[in-house]
């Protein structure tokens, strides 16, 4: 399939401008994210991801979600409910430019629903769908050539919701993120487990994934989304 990141433009704004340096200073040696980065953070924002479900962040993963070879997360694309039932394969490379995968961190992927029970009405949000963690890159790498790895075998903190958008209701936005210590610590994460998927358990409207990485000390590191809607509209 062709990747998402190929599909989208980059906005000349999009892209940070770097003034020119007096003759006698010289830049300090700093590796600039590629291209790639600012498309995926530019459709984010298109679809106001950010700063409505996560603050701004310029990813340093490509993060591929399928369910099936025709059905897959490509940064907006419309899925049908029946399509993503089964948990997605999820799989996480790094954008030409950024660091490596770091050996032996572990990294948590999340899914969240902003959109509950609409987006125009988004009295239950957010809806979380999905926490497992566990993936260490050291012991789990699947292409060494291109220092992929395929998110597996993790333990699930909170199981697999399959998206349930209500009738009448409009697309919901379903969105994929993956997470790193934001310490860089190689030690097992003692992650928490939201006490209800409703408001990521904390029983305040708006209150999700945000929130939910900040009080375990995660930062985003990857992200991707999917729409999907009740066929009774």
């Amino acid at each position: 399939m062709a990747s998402y990141l190929t599909r989208f433009a980059i906005p000349a704004s999009a892209v940070p401008v770097l003034a020119a340096l007096p003759a006698e200073q010289k830049p300090i040696a700093v590796q600039v994210p590629g291209s790639e980065a600012y498309k995926v953070q530019h459709e984010l924002k298109k679809a106001e991801i950010i700063p409505t479900v996560i603050n701004e962040f310029l990813p340093s993963f490509v993060l591929d979600a399928k369910w099936s070879s025709d059905n897959y997360a490509d940064l907006g694309n419309t899925l049908k409910v029946d399509a993503a039932q089964d948990e997605p394969s999820i799989k996480i490379h790094p954008i030409s430019g950024s660091s490596a995968l770091a050996d032996d961190v572990t990294y948590t992927i999340t899914i969240t629903d902003p959109d509950a029970p609409s987006r125009d009405d988004p009295k239950w949000s957010e809806i979380c769908h999905f926490i497992a963690t566990g993936v260490s890159v050291s012991t789990n790498i699947s292409d060494s050539s291109s220092e992929s790895v395929t998110l597996s075998g993790l333990k699930e903190i909170m199981p697999y919701k399959a998206p349930g958008p209500p009738p009448k209701t409009g697309k919901h936005r379903y969105v994929f993120l993956v997470f790193a210590p934001a310490n860089g610590t190689s030690d097992s994460l003692n992650l928490t487990k939201p006490a209800d998927r409703k408001h990521w358990g904390t029983g305040k409207e708006g209150n999700g994934v945000r929130d939910w990485a900040l009080d375990n000390g995660l930062e985003p590191v990857a992200a991707n989304f999917i729409y999907a809607q009740n066929e009774e509209q």
